[in-house]
């Protein structure tokens, strides 16, 4: 519909699967699935539930009367019982058992904590492909000198593979981080209505033993090795926190690299993908603007932003529990795994189709290259019988002078002005010969070789190569 809103992550940017894991459909097939497993499992423990009940609850898990529903909710004003009340429309010779023992927080909670780790899954692979694309970026231009820059000034040169090497170096962080999100999610489990798990007390006759026997299946039901030691209604909240920290650490490494990007576009250097029939700019045609890494950068600085609501919800779970944490989290938790989600497709086409422009890269490093070997041409200087001071001194003169001429269009004639002071003592062709850039660029090619090898396990079987991203 075209008169309504749409948010524009579920509409331009993120992926299918993003958009089917957080749909209602997804949800409430969630809620059902687990009404039915704890059913199952209350009656494999003893509760007066039948296979038939269990059955049919389970023959009714996809086919959602939403009209029942939330016709249901306008009268009761709760949306967990309404679909209770749907569900046992559905299968009436269970209606009667449906929820038993349970709280809202059983459904609400454990779906959440199942669509969450489903979602950072899914992330973890899609950082992998960014990954994988860097490495063989990084691999083929380890040893590719370019122009370093400290302030954005130009400092000693690097490696055009380093470079992008630091920035997996940022994003293996961040998969540690949704990692160790993923190690320490655990199922609530059916704890009851402040977390004593008093109703299955008295369902279990005091029976203790079967009331963690039943949390355990329940967790094992849907893939969990654990419950949370301690709960009160909900979940910990922190694990909201741990989940939106991850995320925004992943926004703060693509924003990073994204736009470094955009400032080596300037400069034409290098560049992200570029259509052969894409429009730079409506009015000026020339244009090639960094569209996607923009975009990168705008949608990160979102994510970044997304992730304060969770601590500001975590810190106010007043006592037991609050329900000011219900709408918030029903926008930041979704929205903040969608926002992910489209940034890391969007890396991964920028990363697969990245377009190096080495000529241009060459003569920004010639251009610079006589200022970063002086500190080489003072030590050659000094081997042939120079004095470090003196020749310190017209280093520093005709440096200035040399930059004056090209602040004003000219040539950098730094050697030139080197060669012509008797007390340097090194001819123009001396000089020339210690100007290669490999004998500048330091240990890069070392580096990144190592680097990569350390991740040459995690990598293995990714598959390198980029989506193409609706613009």
């Amino acid at each position: 519909m075209t008169d309504r809103y749409e948010s524009p992550l579920a509409s331009r940017y993120a992926s299918d699967y993003m958009l089917s894991l957080f749909s209602a459909d997804k949800r409430y097939q969630t809620w059902r699935k687990l009404w039915v497993a704890l059913a199952r499992e209350e009656m494999a423990l003893g509760l007066p539930i039948t296979e038939a009940q269990v059955a049919e609850l389970e023959g009714h898990i996809s086919d959602i009367d939403y009209d029942c529903v939330r016709a249901r909710e306008k009268e009761v004003r709760h949306d967990v019982m309404a679909h209770v009340y749907a569900y046992g429309k559905a299968a009436p010779s269970a209606a009667g058992i449906i929820h038993l023992g349970a709280t809202s927080c059983y459904v609400t909670d454990n779906a959440d904590l199942i669509l969450y780790r489903d979602a950072l899954r899914h992330l973890r692979g899609e950082l992998l492909k960014v990954l994988a694309n860097l490495a063989l970026f990084a691999d083929k231009y380890k040893a590719t000198p370019t122009l370093g820059y400290t302030h954005y000034q130009p400092a000693q040169l690097v490696t055009v593979g380093k470079r992008a090497a630091l920035w997996m170096q940022d994003l293996v962080s961040d998969l540690g981080e949704i990692d160790f999100a993923l190690d320490n999610i655990r199922f609530l489990g059916c704890r009851g209505t402040t977390g004593t798990e008093a109703s299955f007390l008295e369902l279990f006759n005091g029976d203790q033993g079967k009331i963690d026997e039943m949390n355990r299946r329940l967790a094992g039901d849907f893939g969990f090795d654990a419950c949370f030691d301690l709960s009160s209604q909900t979940y910990p909240r922190k694990v909201d926190s741990r989940i939106l920290n991850a995320l925004s650490s992943l926004g703060q490494s693509l924003y990073r690299m994204a736009n470094d990007l955009r400032l080596l576009q300037h400069d034409r250097q290098v560049e992200e993908p570029f259509e052969k029939n894409q429009i730079g700019s409506s009015a000026m045609a020339y244009k090639r603007n960094p569209m996607r890494c923009e975009r990168i950068c705008s949608l990160a600085r979102y994510l970044m932003a997304d992730a304060l609501n969770a601590p500001l919800t975590a810190s106010v779970q007043w006592l037991e529990r609050t329900l000011d944490d219900s709408a918030n989290r029903r926008i930041s938790l979704p929205e903040g795994f969608l926002c992910a989600d489209a940034i890391l497709r969007l890396g991964q086409n920028v990363t697969a189709g990245l377009q190096v422009n080495e000529k241009i890269i060459e003569k920004a490093v010639r251009e610079n290259l006589p200022f970063i070997a002086t500190e080489n041409l003072l030590m050659e200087a000094v081997k042939q019988g120079g004095d470090r001071q003196e020749l310190h001194e017209i280093i520093r003169k005709c440096s200035m002078e040399a930059a004056a001429v090209m602040k004003n269009g000219g040539d950098c004639d730094l050697l030139g002005r080197l060669a012509a002071q008797e007390k340097f003592g090194l001819t123009l062709a001396e000089m020339e010969a210690l100007l290669d850039p490999a004998l500048y660029i330091g240990r890069c090619p070392e580096q990144v070789e190592a680097f990569l090898e350390k991740l040459r396990p995690l990598l293995a079987g990714v598959r390198a190569g980029g989506e193409e991203i609706g613009l």
